[in-house]
């Protein structure tokens, strides 16, 4: 690792400035390295002369496109910190992020107008900036085509921040995750040896640029690499079998969910897609069911799992290609810059094959969450941070994730703390005590159970209760199904016991 923050466009641009940099499906732009470099220059000049300085966050909601990785990078060279925001939340929850980010400036697509009028009002601090992501007439790019070009990085050091990534904690107050450059050096050079990327790499990237998962699987990688990132708006199965057959664009790596996966193989242009450029189809966001696996493995992909999280820059431990299919199942080794255990209780490790929940320390991990120091105090241990996953690792160091320690569920790839869907719940006057857990379902993975316990006299259905959580929630947030029961199951402490409202649900 060096003791400077080398800005990686820079070093591209004269080294392989008619490469291709960037391909954004949906607006036909394509950008060589040079053209990135001085687009890059351009936005990090705008941004300054917004009044953005080193340290200051940038944040950015906005459907896929170039411009993505093009702000990332500018915000990079003027040394500001990226403030990546789910365009799925509601004004509600954006604004409370916003509010502990207080970002200098937000550009915001077009696409999302109604949430940002709402926001706009309740943040008069921030500087909002409109586009399209398209290269269209808008305020971005007006302002970009004016600005002095800003040609060399603001002095940095790895320790320094690059990002800020908000996930909702078990408390319902969302945690933002701080990722330091140093972070996301190691987290491409993990990339690199476990995912087999170099400069000959062609990245796809459909699912949402604000998550971590997408965002270096594969398309900031790829800029590290001095390779090319194609960017897909918005995820169409047939669009996408599309792009990966395409001789023209030459496709090695993608990284899909489940959902996506399914999707793909239920298109009718599966059976006839070129996938024989394919380096690595990475699966990961949430568990891989092995019928999946086994089934893309006849058809002649060996996906690789990928195990991760936000707070370690993305990957933890993965599969390689020739773990496939022997060892379909396991979420792989640790990769290099970090180390995984597997911890029986705070002091003692588990033996070879026996559960507990998975710690990992490295160059990758999170230095700590913002302004949250009682949330760093429960979540490391030394400079372990506690998964709050429980797992197992074999003689020959696979990892297997068995299941979660929080109440945390997946559905659709989208992280759901039940905790934070409980308190807007609990604002129903009819709800005396709930409980919301993930349940499976052949779409989406897991989708919300709320089990209540109404006050007496009253009546509740799930048209009522999903129409109360539309004004609070994300839509993949809202429960998709509502059982009515005379109490809860608790212990003897008084914590209601999940587990086994999930066991019952598991009969029904």
């Amino acid at each position: 690792m060096t003791d400077t923050v080398t800005d990686w466009i820079i070093h591209h641009a004269i080294t392989t400035p008619d490469k291709t940099a960037t391909i954004d499906l949906a607006s036909g732009r394509r950008h060589d390295y040079a053209q990135m470099n001085e687009r890059v220059g351009r936005i990090a000049g705008f941004l300054r002369g917004a009044g953005v300085k080193k340290g200051d966050r940038v944040g950015l909601i906005a459907l896929n496109s170039s411009d993505v990785l093009d702000i990332i990078f500018a915000t990079w060279r003027i040394g500001a910190v990226h403030l990546a925001l789910n365009f799925r939340l509601t004004a509600t929850e954006l604004a409370f992020i916003i509010g502990d980010a207080a970002p200098k400036l937000v550009i915001a697509d077009n696409a999302f107008t109604e949430v940002v009028n709402a926001l706009e009002s309740d943040t008069p601090e921030v500087r909002w900036v409109s586009t399209d992501g398209l290269g269209g007439d808008t305020e971005f790019e007006n302002g970009i085509a004016n600005a002095e070009i800003i040609a060399e990085m603001e002095p940095l050091v790895p320790a320094e921040q690059a990002m800020l990534m908000y996930s909702s904690g078990t408390t319902g107050r969302p945690k933002g995750v701080v990722l330091t450059h140093g972070n996301m050096l190691a987290a491409v050079i993990n990339e690199a040896i476990n995912f087999e990327a170099d400069r000959n790499t062609v990245s796809y990237a459909v699912m949402p640029l604000f998550h971590i998962g997408a965002m270096m699987g594969f398309s900031v990688p790829a800029m590290f690499f001095g390779a090319t990132a194609v960017i897909e708006r918005v995820f169409e199965p047939g669009a996408m079998l599309e792009a990966i057959t395409s001789e023209e664009f030459g496709v090695t790596h993608f990284l899909g969910l489940p959902a996506v996966y399914n999707a793909l193989a239920m298109h009718p242009a599966y059976q006839d897609a070129d996938f024989s450029r394919i380096v690595i189809a990475a699966g990961g966001a949430e568990p891989m069911p092995e019928p999946l696996l086994r089934s893309w493995y006849e058809h002649g992909v060996p996906i690789v799992e990928v195990y991760g999280m936000t707070e370690v820059c993305g990957l933890a431990c993965s599969l390689l290609r020739e773990d496939v299919p022997g060892k379909i199942g396991s979420a792989g080794k640790a990769a290099m810059f970090i180390d995984m255990k597997i911890m029986k209780s705070d002091t003692k490790e588990a033996a070879p094959g026996e559960q507990g929940e998975i710690w990992m320390r490295g160059a990758n991990v999170t230095p700590g969450y913002w302004q949250r120091p009682e949330a760093n105090e429960t979540s490391f241990s030394g400079d372990w941070l506690k998964s709050g996953d429980i797992g197992r690792k074999d003689e020959q160091g696979y990892i297997y994730v068995d299941d979660r320690i929080k109440d945390m569920y997946i559905s659709g790839g989208e992280n759901v703390y039940p905790a934070e869907v409980e308190n807007i719940l609990y604002m129903l006057p009819q709800i005396s005590e709930a409980a919301v857990v993930g349940v499976p379902h052949p779409k989406w993975g897991e989708i919300g159970c709320a089990v209540v316990v109404l006050k007496e006299g009253e009546e509740l259905d799930l048209e009522t209760l999903q129409k109360h959580c539309e004004q609070h929630l994300a839509r993949y947030k809202h429960p998709q199904r509502l059982v009515i029961q005379a109490e809860l199951p608790r212990n003897a402490t008084g914590k209601v016991l999940k587990f086994q409202i999930r066991e019952d649900l598991a009969g029904t």
